[in-house]
C-alpha cells in the first residue's frame, strides 16, 4: 500500500458502500411506504399514486441534505470553535512554515485560525483547498516546540492533500441523514396512536407499524454508515500521519507532538466537543489511552520515580501499539486510531528514512 493509489482505492470503497447503504435504504423507505399505502389506503383514503413523488421527493431530499451539509459545515465550524484568524505578519514563523509546507505539498496556503483553547490541538476545514482554513490551539503553540508544531501542520496538510475535507463532510452527511430521520420517528409514536379521522381510527395502528418500521430501518442505517465513515476516518488519519514524516522529514517530531497532545488532552476537564473527527487527536480517546497507561504505570516508569516522563510515556504508547487486541469493540465506532498504533507507524518510517530508502514513491508503505 505504498502509493496513493491505495488512498484513492479505499476511499472509493467506502464512498461506493456507503452510496449501497444509501441505496439500500432508499429501497427499503419505498417498499415500506409502497406497502404501507396499499394495505391502508382502504382505511385512510390515501391515494397510492403519491408513491412515485414521495419516493423521488425522498431521494432528492437526501441528495439537498448532503449539499447542504457541505455548504454549511465551514460555517458551523467557525461560529462554534471561537475562531481568531491571523492578520499577515501577526505570526512569522507560524506563517512560513505553513506557507512553506502548502508550497512542497502543491497546495494553496490556507488561513490561519487560532482558537483560544488551552488543549494541544489542531484541524483543517473548508469547502474547497483554496478556500480551506488550518486552525491551531493556543494550547499547541504553546506546550509544543517548534519542530513538533510543524510535523502536525504537516499532517494537517495530508488531510488538505488527500481532500479529506471534501470526502469525510459529504460521507458523514448520510448517516446523519438516517440518524435525523430516525430520530423524528420515535419522537412521532408519541402522536401516532391519535386517529387522523374519528371514522377511521383503525389507521392509527398502520400508522404506529409504519413508523417503527421506518425508524428501525433508518437506524440500521445510520449504524452501518457510520461505520464505514468512523473506519474510514482512522485510515485518513495514518495516511496523514505518514504524508506529515515525508513532508517534514521529521517523524520524531510527530511523535512527540502526538503522545504531548494526547496527554494534555486527558488532562482536560472539558466536555469532548462535538467536532472532534476533525481533530489531529481525538479528547475522549486521548483520556481513554492515558488512562489506560496510567494503570500500568509501574511498568513504564523506567526511572522509578513515580511520574511519567514524555519519553517514558512516548515508549509506553508504543509498547501499547504492539498488543494484539486492545479495546477492538471500541475501536470501531472511533474517530481517530489509538495514539499507540500511529506512533508505531511513525517509528517504522523513522527506521526506514535512516536507510534513505523513504521517498515519495513510497511514503504509505507501512499502512
Amino acid at each position: 500500500m505504498g502509493r496513493l493509489a491505495a488512498l484513492k482505492a479505499r476511499m472509493a470503497l467506502s464512498i461506493g458502500l456507503m452510496f449501497i447503504v444509501l441505496f439500500g435504504f432508499l429501497v427499503c423507505m419505498s417498499a415500506l411506504i409502497f406497502y404501507f399505502f396499499n394495505w391502508s389506503s382502504a382505511i385512510l383514503g390515501v391515494d397510492t399514486s403519491t408513491l412515485l413523488i414521495t419516493s423521488l421527493v425522498l431521494a432528492g431530499v437526501t441528495g439537498v441534505f448532503i449539499l447542504f451539509q457541505w455548504l454549511i459545515g465551514p460555517s458551523m465550524v467557525e461560529h462554534s470553535m471561537n475562531l481568531y484568524y491571523l492578520r499577515h505578519g501577526e505570526n512569522p514563523w507560524l506563517e512560513s512554515v505553513v506557507r512553506g509546507i502548502a508550497e512542497k505539498s502543491g497546495l494553496p496556503t490556507p488561513r490561519i485560525a487560532v482558537t483560544p483553547d488551552d488543549e494541544p490541538n489542531a484541524f483543517v476545514f473548508g469547502r474547497t483547498a483554496k478556500s480551506a482554513s488550518l486552525v491551531v490551539t493556543r494550547g499547541l503553540l504553546e506546550k509544543l516546540n517548534q519542530s513538533e508544531v510543524e510535523a502536525v501542520i504537516g499532517h494537517e496538510m495530508g488531510h488538505l492533500k488527500h481532500k479529506d475535507y471534501l470526502v469525510m463532510t459529504c460521507l458523514a452527511a448520510i448517516p446523519l441523514f438516517c440518524f435525523l430521520i430516525a430520530t423524528v420517528a420515535f419522537h412521532s409514536l408519541k402522536f401516532a396512536h391519535r386517529p387522523v379521522r374519528r371514522r377511521r381510527e383503525g389507521g392509527a395502528g398502520a400508522i404506529v407499524l409504519l413508523i417503527i418500521a421506518v425508524a428501525v430501518v433508518a437506524m440500521v442505517a445510520y449504524i452501518v454508515g457510520l461505520l464505514i465513515v468512523r473506519t474510514l476516518s482512522r485510515m485518513r488519519e495514518f495516511y496523514s500521519d505518514a504524508y506529515s514524516a515525508y513532508v517534514t522529514r521529521n517523524p520524531r517530531g510527530l511523535k512527540s507532538a502526538l503522545t504531548k497532545i494526547a496527554y494534555g488532552l486527558s488532562l482536560s476537564p472539558k466536555e469532548t466537543h462535538g467536532a472532534r473527527a476533525f481533530f489531529i487527536e481525538d479528547p475522549a480517546r486521548a483520556k481513554s489511552e492515558i488512562q489506560n497507561i496510567l494503570k500500568h504505570g509501574s511498568e513504564y516508569d523506567l526511572d522509578q520515580d513515580g511520574v511519567l516522563d514524555e519519553k517514558e510515556l512516548e515508549l509506553a504508547m508504543e509498547a501499547e501499539a504492539k498488543k494484539s487486541r486492545w479495546n477492538r469493540l471500541n475501536n470501531l465506532f472511533s474517530t481517530h486510531p489509538p495514539t499507540y498504533q500511529r506512533i508505531l507507524l511513525l517509528s517504522q518510517i523513522e527506521k526506514e528514512m535512516a536507510t534513505g530508502r523513504y521517498d515519495e514513491k513510497n511514503i504509505y508503505k507501512h499502512i
